[in-house]
């Protein structure tokens, strides 16, 4: 079969494959499922409450994921629902849900944290660059593409 991957494109596939790996070996020790994780730490990031919809769009994570796990979490008094306007609705941490990520989220922000901060600022600043770049230029290419 031919081989339509580039070896760069191959190795920035394993990379990532490696990365997520290791993600979901920290969302398992931690206790809670991948989707989960993806949703605390997207609410950590921004601060107690956040969109539904920015959960699904840095998250990555479709819609249907996202609220399956917030119904989840909801049931366990992690979280909230509050309305934001019409048609958005806020997803918003408990005071255990608060607990929960300073046990959970924080430590792998903190851990993430440490790995810039050992990094010559020149490095983070360039792979910062570089990773920008990439999304930008595959976002100008996904244009094109047409749903079938």
């Amino acid at each position: 079969m031919k081989t339509y991957v580039s070896k760069e494109m191959n190795r920035c596939n394993y990379l990532l494959g490696e990365i997520d790996a290791v993600y979901h070996e920290l969302s398992k020790k931690l206790g809670l499922s991948d989707s989960a994780m993806r949703i605390l730490y997207t609410i950590c990031d921004i601060g107690d409450c956040c969109l539904l919809q920015e959960i699904c769009r840095r998250g990555g994570l479709s819609k249907q994921t996202v609220n399956s796990a917030i119904r989840r979490l909801e049931a366990d008094g992690i979280l909230f629902l509050k309305p934001a306007g019409a048609k958005n609705k806020k997803v918003c941490l408990t005071g255990q849900g608060k607990t929960l990520i300073s046990q959970t989220v924080i430590r792998i922000i903190q851990a993430e944290n440490e790995i810039f901060a050992a990094w010559p600022a020149e490095d983070v600043s360039k792979y910062l660059e570089l990773t920008e770049r990439y999304l930008t230029d595959l976002q100008e290419k996904s244009r094109v593409f047409q749903a079938e």
